[in-house]
Parts: structure tokens; C-alpha cells; sequence
């Protein structure tokens, strides 16, 4: 009898060893996917920097051009940018290297996210019941379609929008703006990046709603507080001008409304499941 024992509990912890190991590669292969890109942003310093990087610090971004042109057809100029009225510099030896490197990773992560979310969710999968592998159907789609979209969103209203907003500003014309290369690049990544995440609001709510944790009501119920979160968020995370909170507020909110109507549909669907299935026995 506890020879038995044993043996069972010898399969068990082999078992759960093999678990280990397959996550171990999971996750190692999650990583160079992400170092594979990096190394190729690395390598592509000139097209990085100059047409990615630094693209929202000229005056002929495509954001600025748009922006004027829009400007032009309601018979108005000031929306079109001449100059920007700053410089970048690098005042630390050892600063465009670093920003060489942080660049490189950040692109790989970006870049390498929907594959790294892929393996990930290959780990996951096997162990949800069969109900919830069929309901999750597409996760790893939509998971990359939304972070793409939060990214380009981020890089192409946000942060053109911020960056032209805070280089612009002067408390008095004898202050000249010269910006250090890493607060320009940190406040650039820190904007795509955080709307890319935040744009995942309707992908959580879908997995939380499906495991009860909250529902649509409870959504509803909580609007205001979360406008109020979302106004936070969206202060701690962008520069400190209003129109930066509100770019990215606007579309959390939207997002939120979304993730109700999700909420509820899921809601409703289950609701129907479990009525016929009632109704079978």
C-alpha cells in the first residue's frame, strides 16, 4: 500500500516536473523570439532611428502632414508645424549607445508580442476544459490585433501630439529646448507601449467576464469610478498637458464601453447554454 503510494506520488511530481519543462522552453522560446527581433533593430540602426525614432521629432511625420492638411481644408494654418522648435542631444558618453540598446529591445518586444503571447497561450490552452478552449477560439488573433492597433495609435496620434505639445512650450523665450536623446526616446516608448497594453482592455474583460469575476452590470454600475481611473491612468502615464490625457482617454473609454457590450453578450450566451441545457434533462 505504500509502495503504491509512493509510486503515485513519484508520477505526480514527474508530472509536474514535465510541466515545468515545458514552459521552460515555452517561455525560452517566447524570449528569443523577442532577442531575434531585437538583434535585427539592432543591426537596422540607421532605418530605426531615422525613419521610426526620431520620425515624430520633423516636421514632415506623416501625423503633422495629415494634421495639416485637415487644417488647410477648414481654411486654417495653425495646424501645420514649420518647425518644432527643439533639439535632441546626447550629453552622456555613453548615451546613444544605451539608447541603441533600449531601442533595439523595446522594437523586439513589440515586434516579437503576438508570437511570445502565442507560446504562452500554447502552454495555457491544454489545461482549460474543452467549453472554454471552444470560447476562446482566435485569443492569440485579437490579442495581436489589439496591441498593433494601441501601438500605431500610440505612435501616430499620442505621442506626435505630446511631443509637439511639450517642445513647443516655453515659459519664456530666452529658454531654449534642448532634450536629452533618452527623456525624448523614454517619453516616445512610454506612450506606445502604454496605449499598446492598455488597448488589451477588452481582451481582459472577455476572460475575466467568462470566469465570473465580473459582469456587465458590474461594469455599468462602476462607469463613473472607472472614468475616474481611466483620467488617473491616463495622467500618470502620458506628459503633463491635457490634450495627451485626452487622446488617451478617450479611447479607453470607448474600449470600456466596448468591454461592456462584450460582457454582456457573453452574459447572454451563457445564460442560453445553461437554459437548454436545463431544458435537455
Amino acid at each position: 500500500m505504500d509502495q503504491s503510494f509512493l509510486e503515485e506520488e513519484q508520477q505526480q511530481e514527474m508530472s509536474f516536473m514535465d510541466h515545468l519543462e515545458e514552459l521552460r522552453w515555452h517561455i525560452i522560446r517566447a524570449l528569443g523570439s523577442i532577442f531575434v527581433f531585437a538583434t535585427i533593430a539592432f543591426l537596422a540602426k540607421g532605418f530605426v532611428f531615422h525613419d521610426i525614432i526620431l520620425a515624430p521629432s520633423r516636421t514632415d511625420f506623416l501625423s503633422y502632414r495629415v494634421m495639416c492638411e485637415l487644417g488647410q481644408k477648414f481654411g486654417t494654418d495653425a495646424l501645420c508645424f514649420s518647425e518644432m522648435g527643439f533639439t535632441i542631444q546626447s550629453r552622456q558618453m555613453s548615451g546613444q549607445f544605451a539608447m541603441h540598446l533600449l531601442v533595439s529591445a523595446v522594437l523586439g518586444l513589440a515586434c516579437a508580442f503576438p508570437y511570445a503571447f502565442w507560446e504562452i497561450w500554447r502552454f495555457i490552452r491544454p489545461g482549460l476544459y474543452p467549453q472554454e478552449r471552444k470560447s476562446s477560439q482566435g485569443a492569440v488573433f485579437f490579442v495581436g490585433i489589439l496591441f498593433a492597433m494601441g501601438l500605431l495609435f500610440g505612435y501616430y496620434v499620442v505621442s506626435p501630439i505630446s511631443i509637439n505639445f511639450l517642445a513647443g512650450y516655453q515659459v519664456d523665450p530666452t529658454i531654449i529646448n534642448e532634450f536629452d536623446l533618452s527623456s525624448y526616446i523614454s517619453t516616445l516608448t512610454t506612450l506606445c507601449l502604454s496605449c499598446a497594453f492598455m488597448f488589451e482592455m477588452p481582451v481582459i474583460v472577455y476572460f475575466l467576464t467568462k470566469a465570473g469575476l465580473i459582469t456587465a452590470e458590474t461594469m455599468k454600475l462602476y462607469r463613473r469610478h472607472a472614468l475616474i481611473i481611466i483620467l488617473v491612468v491616463g495622467a500618470i502615464i502620458t506628459p503633463p498637458d491635457v490634450v495627451s490625457q485626452v487622446l488617451i482617454s478617450l479611447p479607453l473609454m470607448l474600449l470600456y464601453e466596448a468591454s461592456i457590450q462584450i460582457a454582456h453578450s457573453i452574459r447572454k450566451k451563457d445564460l442560453k447554454r445553461l437554459n437548454e441545457n436545463n431544458t435537455q434533462e
